[in-house]
Parts: structure tokens; sequence; C-alpha cells
């Protein structure tokens, strides 16, 4: 498991919870000594303009700080599809957040779609044709699944539960449903639903049952490649270990 990472993550960008002060750094210092660590680039416009209408580039634009920080944010998504392409989990600890970034607007703490600009740009290349996008954040990804809305082969699914046993039967539910051949598995791995954070749900024990229902579905249908990268998750005190238990299950 490799871990993309860059200290320019911890950039306050703006006042939001996702950019608060030592939200990063309680994962890094969690991680740090157990994962091999890797640096990422940040991402190009031209790679923006696979998911995201130029006019929305430029919206985000307008904040020098927070494009920035947002191309480096798709840069480490990227980065970690690509070392996953090579058969190996990766998790990129990035901000900002990017599952409610549509096509020509974002709102929830994002800005450009990390995932799906990483998940189509091995698409457009043909690297890929099928690949499955699980998205463990509390709150619905509707950006993502907006920008996949018409693309079959591009398959958008967000677990939900009314209680903590039937969350997680809903996720292995659905992932013993699919029988189909895929390419890739990614991860928007939101921690919000932790029961000592917004959705006082899920034990951190549960995040490690989800890393490796995650790692044995990649293997029984994508040749083991599945990456994840941050999403919400706003109790520091907390945070750090359920990234770390996540990627233990992972792995």
């Amino acid at each position: 498991m490799k871990v993309v990472y860059d200290n320019r993550y911890q950039t306050v960008y703006s006042s939001d919870p996702a950019s608060a002060p030592r939200r990063i750094e309680s994962i890094y210092e969690e991680l740090q000594g157990d994962f091999e660590f890797v640096e990422p680039k940040p991402a190009k416009e031209e790679d923006i303009l696979l998911v995201h209408s130029q006019n929305h580039v430029n919206v985000v634009k307008a904040s020098p700080i927070v494009y920035e920080t947002a191309l480096l944010a798709v840069g480490g998504a990227m980065k970690a599809s690509e070392i996953a392409m090579q058969n190996e989990p990766a998790f990129g600890v990035i901000r900002p957040l990017g599952h409610h970034a549509s096509r020509d607007s974002s709102w929830g703490f994002c800005y450009f779609n990390n995932v799906a600009v990483a998940i189509e740009k091995l698409r457009i290349e043909a690297r890929i044709k099928k690949a499955l996008i699980v998205d463990i954040d509390l709150h619905y990804g509707d950006g993502t699944a907006n920008i996949f809305a018409s693309s079959p082969n591009i398959v958008y699914f967000h677990p939900e539960g009314a209680n903590r046993q039937a969350y997680m039967d809903n996720l292995s539910n659905f992932l013993r449903s699919r029988h189909e051949s895929l390419n890739m598995i990614a991860l928007s791995a939101g921690f919000d639903r932790h029961e000592q954070d917004w959705g006082g749900l899920l034990k951190t024990e549960d995040y490690q049952t989800i890393g490796k229902m995650i790692k044995e579905f990649a293997e029984e249908t994508c040749q083991g490649r599945r990456y994840g990268v941050l999403e919400g998750g706003y109790n520091h005190a907390v945070l750090g270990k359920n990234v770390k238990t996540l990627l233990e299950g992972m792995t």
C-alpha cells in the first residue's frame, strides 16, 4: 500500500471544516512509519476539463490558493490511480474533497471531482473500460453520480443503512451482487459516518471490514486494482486512526 501525500495538503485554503488546521496532519502522524509515502504532481487544466466545464474551472481559478490546492488534490487522485494500475493498492491523503463537484458546479467543501477526473483519464486513454466507484462518505456524492450518469460502464454506489449492521450489509450485498469483470475499483473514503463524527454510526473497526471487502472484491473482479482518496471526516481525534484502519483492511 502506497500513500499519496504532499505537505501542501496541509494548506488552509478556506474556512470550511475540510480545510481546518491539523486535519491532514492528524492523518499523516498516524500513518507515517507504517506506509510508503509518494508525492503527486498537480493535475493540468486539460485533465480537469475531462469532467468539468471551462466556466467551472474559471470560477475556481478566481481564488488562486483554492485553485492550486485543488489541482494538487486531483493530481493526488491521479497518482493513486496510476499506482493501482500497477496492481498495488494506493490511498490519497488529499484535500479539498471532490465528490460534490459536478461538471458545472460544486458545493459541500468540494471544487474539482478528484475521483472522477482520475477515472475518466484512464477511461479516455483506453486503459480501463469498466470501473466501480464506492463512496462511503456520510453524504451522497451527487457530483460523481452526475458526471457518470450517462456512462453505463462507470458505476457509482453509495451505501446506506438505518443502523450500523444495515449499512455494512448494504455494502456487502451490493458487492456480492456484482459479477461482471471490472478494470478498477475506486473508493471515495469519507469518515464522517463514524460514531464520533457527524454521522454517529460506524465504529473504527468497521473501516477495516470495509477495506477488506474492497480488497477481496477487487481481487475477484479486476486483478486487485484498487485505490481510495480522502473525502469527509472532521473529528481530528479519531480521523487518523480511522484512515489507518481502512488502509490496513485494503492492504
